[in-house]
């Protein structure tokens, strides 16, 4: 039995979700598929960095899209998804990663973008008095700060099914295919139909991608986290290095949370990974060099999720260059938490309306398939 539907949506991460959520805002009724639990992967176990600093140029507009919504996320999901905003600072160690940081904050302003800071030693140490007194200074985002993941994916998928989306958990979307002008995916015992199909399925979606001929150069990656024994209060803002792989946050309670890129390896299809605990030792000691407050902390835990990484760190976004109905949202390469709001609406937009005034031109996949017709 086939069931029609005005959208379909597969991978229920964040993105997926909100652009669930995004459709039935705007009076649509979308299916959400998702072969595990929303926010199984990366969504639901990544830093929960809401970061517009250190972006690629492509993909700002749609941070700052994102952000204005994060900030009434509350009015958005009836749920606070635990968010904070102390900003985020990008340390330079020395000299020559200053130089770098204040190429780019001219770069970001001679584009109309304002949102980074160039500060000095003095504005560093005030915030983050704990940092050591060898750094000359860096970059803050002011806007930025943090949210629980998993509160957040589960948040959307909620408000999501609240408004309308039929929400399939637990079970794959398989045999996708058009014909009469609609869209197929079979889930389990059902078929469902729609004239729209979202691509959103993470580390998943390059081999969609494929079978529907748009390869794209993506890989699976696992970036690793860990979290610390509780220490003394010592930091607010969230806190990236710009020479070295970290960033790291520090909890209410004195756990401090540790990240950065290092990577594991991923088992994609056996939903596993398996940690690379020489990569975590190193980011334990960036951290302990920079903080002296850190030295007597432990690590608790430690994992990682599954994600998909572009060649050129730049999600792919928008409509098919192939097909009619098809749209991607996916490869957001380590940093898609934060545009995951902004992304559903604008996806949503570009669904409903046809287009978009948020800039996202430069991250669709015909950078790929330029010829396409």
């Amino acid at each position: 039995m086939t069931r029609c539907v005005d959208a379909i949506v597969v991978g229920g991460g964040i993105h997926g979700c909100s652009t669930a959520l995004h459709l039935c805002l705007a009076g649509l009724k979308p299916v959400l598929i998702e072969k595990d639990y929303a926010g199984r992967h990366a969504s639901g176990v990544n830093a929960g960095g809401v970061r517009q600093l250190a972006r690629h140029i492509p993909e700002i507009p749609l941070s700052i899209r994102s952000m204005g919504i994060w900030e009434k996320i509350k009015d958005l999901l009836d749920d606070d998804c635990s968010f904070e905003s102390h900003g985020q600072v990008l340390v330079a160690e020395n000299e020559e990663e200053l130089a770098v940081c204040r190429v780019r904050v001219a770069e970001l302003n001679a584009l109309g973008f304002t949102h980074e800071e160039l500060i000095d030693a003095t504005e560093l140490r005030r915030l983050v008095p704990a940092v050591a007194e060898s750094c000359p200074g860096g970059v803050v985002s002011r806007r930025d700060g943090a949210a629980n993941p998993a509160q957040t994916t589960t948040a959307f998928r909620r408000k999501a099914q609240q408004l309308g989306a039929t929400v399939r958990e637990g079970m794959a979307a398989s045999n996708i295919r058009y014909s009469d002008g609609l869209w197929h995916v079979d889930v389990g015992t059902e078929t469902f139909a729609a004239p729209v199909l979202v691509n959103a399925a993470g580390a998943w979606a390059g081999k969609i991608a494929a079978a529907l001929g748009e390869p794209v150069p993506v890989e699976t990656v696992a970036p690793m986290l860990m979290i610390t024994s509780r220490v003394p209060h010592f930091i607010d803002p969230v806190v990236i290095l710009r020479g070295r792989k970290l960033s790291f946050k520090q909890f209410s309670n004195g756990t401090v949370l540790i990240g950065g890129g290092h990577l594991a390896t991923p088992y994609q299809d056996r939903n596993e990974t398996v940690l690379d605990w020489k990569s975590l030792a190193t980011s334990a000691r960036t951290v302990f060099e920079l903080f002296p407050v850190m030295r007597s902390a432990t690590i608790v835990r430690a994992w990682a999720g599954i994600e998909a990484k572009m060649k050129d760190d730049i999600p792919v976004f928008g409509p098919s260059s192939r097909h009619k109905g098809l749209y991607h949202q996916f490869g957001f390469s380590l940093h898609g938490f934060q545009l995951g709001p902004g992304a559903g609406a604008v996806m949503a937009e570009l669904i409903v309306n046809g287009g978009t005034q948020t800039r996202v031109g430069d991250l669709g996949i015909d950078r790929f398939h330029p010829s396409t017709p």
